[in-house]
């Protein structure tokens, strides 16, 4: 746990205030990675397992190349009621939600898994884990 904490110092010290799309973007990747009806992120990815897409999930988490995911792929995974209550929250159509997301997503869970360990259950809280994202989805929005 202390590497997880260190790498969320860091990421938070570079972090630059993000407001409207980014913001909504992070609280609502901070959501499932570390709502509690749904296990986290180790929730998360049991559910991917579960939909068949364990091995992209392992990619994420593994030391090598992420393996992509499709908006169409997502969306079945988080099904539609959660993506639907989720869209809402930031003001999007489910459907450029998920796509976001697919982008997003696996580069997020990569960045909290660095040496292919996920983090203790329970590790992950909103407010680091936002510090910790905050950089990273910066660099996303940036790029697209």
């Amino acid at each position: 746990m202390s590497l997880f904490d260190s790498l969320v110092g860091q990421v938070a010290g570079a972090l630059n205030a993000n407001g409207g799309q980014a913001g909504g973007l992070m609280g609502v990747v901070t959501q499932l990675l570390t709502d509690p009806q749904h296990g986290g992120l180790q929730g998360l990815i049991q559910t991917f397992e579960q939909q068949g897409l364990g091995q992209v999930v392992a990619s994420w988490v593994g030391t090598g190349q992420n393996l992509p995911i499709s908006a169409e792929q997502l969306s079945a995974v988080l099904g539609s009621e959660k993506l639907q209550g989720l869209a809402q929250q930031v003001g999007l159509d489910p459907q450029a939600l998920s796509g976001q997301l697919a982008q997003w997503l696996p580069q997020a869970v990569d960045h909290l898994t660095p040496q292919g360990q996920l983090p203790e259950a329970g590790a992950l809280q909103p407010d680091a884990l936002q510090g910790a994202l905050g950089g990273l989805l910066g660099k996303f929005l940036g790029q697209g």
